[in-house]
């Protein structure tokens, strides 16, 4: 245990030179935290026996404990390059806001404003006022409330139109997204009675009207965003819902989950349907998010029928689930683009990736390629090959779109190792391993992360 005597005490530390320069630009807390830090793992590695007396000088452990203040010092919230081609990637912070949402936020945040303040008339307004009128517009609502998420959306929903009594819901649709939220759980915690009808790949119009009694509430009808059933299926869709609804004096719930604006049928091989549509077939009260196809900030929209609307903007749980003035602002300005539909397409990012056309794209995954090969050393290798993109998020599950891939090797390196190099880059680039390869999907890699991306790549070139 020679070498633990070898390490020096954090007062000491803290007297040396190049830490007291340290302390001079740092909070004492944060470079107190570092130092231990540093003597903490130089404690561990001396038991180990993994350490050199070289380890022990005063200069190592400076450079050590500079590096640890660096690392304590960034945020933990860091920009990263989408290389996977998942568009709406969950872990990576769903849908990129538009171009449009930037100079609205920048106002916003740094300026004080007309949040809940009615500049007409000098008294306290609502914050959801700034956005309703704009949502009924592009729906065609009656009226629309805005909320914190999705999940949000449909617990307010249930609670103030059920809580207490049944929702009648079919098994297919007792769908789980991503960190096990449950549709199941969500109506317990409402206050909500579950009553399943149907089976899990089969669900008729005579299920739904069987199961209603006096303590019906509504039907609830849940769109399988993130999951297919397919081959002897059966399900009733919302017109027909609606109708039974009508007849059995039971208000229908839709919770459409990715919430889609845009009729895509034109650029995708695969049906989504729109929330006008929802609208359309009468259905009272719709819930959808605002961060997965519609391409904004994560929000849960709430559309319907006024007279469904109005009692939940004085529900007490509304309180708990508003959003806030920056996610007002930028789905303010997501949502003004869908006034134009060929708008929304070409300057809504989420929209425009998963509508880009093969050959836009295998252009763009060349071009690429001979850039880095430019800009990287020999040891880093580029070719290009045939491979699919997905839409993510818990949305169209079955979309596989075409992209040419950019295939990334580096001389000694695994792909694995080039995989997890790259993850703990200055800026993280964030790929796939696949076919034995790691691979860049030029379909979600900005203009704008050419050039961090060619820095990581050259680092991984000369460390490889």
């Amino acid at each position: 245990m020679q070498q633990l005597k070898m390490i020096p005490k954090v007062d000491r530390v803290l007297e040396w030179e190049a830490v007291r320069l340290l302390l001079a630009g740092h909070p004492r807390t944060l470079l107190l935290k570092a130092v231990r830090s540093v003597l903490d793992r130089v404690r561990g590695a001396a038991l180990a026996r993994r350490l050199d007396e070289a380890d022990f000088s005063e200069s190592t452990l400076c450079a050590e404990i500079a590096r640890e203040v660096a690392c304590l010092s960034r945020p933990s919230l860091k920009r990263v390059i989408n290389g996977s081609g998942i568009v709406i990637h969950t872990n990576l912070g769903r849908s990129i806001l538009p171009e449009a949402a930037r100079e609205p936020l920048s106002t916003i945040a740094f300026s004080y404003s007309n949040l809940e303040f009615d500049l007409e008339g000098g008294v306290r307004g609502s914050r959801y006022s700034h956005v309703e009128s704009l949502i009924c517009e592009l729906t065609g609502a009656e009226a629309a409330i805005v909320v914190n998420n999705n999940a949000a959306a449909v617990l307010l929903c249930l609670s103030a139109l059920a809580a207490g009594r049944e929702a009648v819901v079919s098994r297919g649709e007792l769908v789980e997204i991503g960190g096990s939220f449950r549709i199941p759980d969500v109506m317990r915690l409402s206050g909500v009675t579950l009553r399943e009808v149907g089976t899990t790949n089969r669900t008729h119009a005579r299920d739904y009207s069987d199961a209603v009694t006096t303590g019906t509430a509504l039907f609830l009808k849940v769109h399988c965003s993130n999951f297919a059933v397919l081959g002897f299926t059966a399900e009733v869709s919302a017109s027909e819902l609606v109708a039974l609804g009508a007849a059995a004096g039971v208000p229908v719930l839709a919770d459409m989950g990715s919430g889609n604006l845009v009729d895509l049928s034109a650029h995708l091989p695969c049906a989504e349907p729109t929330v006008q549509e929802f609208v359309r077939a009468g259905v009272d009260v719709i819930t959808f998010s605002g961060d997965k196809l519609l391409g904004g900030p994560q929000a849960g929209l709430i559309v319907g029928k006024k007279s469904f609307i109005e009692p939940m903007k004085k529900h007490p749980l509304l309180r708990a689930l508003r959003m806030d003035k920056l996610t007002l602002a930028a789905l303010e300005a997501t949502l003004g683009l869908y006034r134009d539909e060929r708008i929304a397409l070409n300057e809504v990012p989420t929209l425009r990736m998963l509508t880009a056309p093969y050959a836009e794209l295998a252009a763009r995954a060349k071009r690429i390629a001979r850039q880095l090969r430019r800009r990287t050393p020999e040891a880093v290798s580029f070719k290009v090959s045939e491979g699919f993109s997905q839409a993510g998020g818990g949305t169209l599950p079955l979309l596989n779109l075409p992209t040419l891939l950019i295939e990334v090797a580096v001389a000694g390196l695994s792909p694995n190792e080039v995989e997890s190099r790259l993850r703990k880059a200055e800026v993280p680039v964030i790929g796939r391993i696949s076919r034995g390869a790691f691979l860049l999907d030029p379909r979600t890699i900005l203009d704008r992360d050419l050039d961090d991306l060619a820095t990581a790549l050259a680092a991984l070139g000369s460390a490889g």
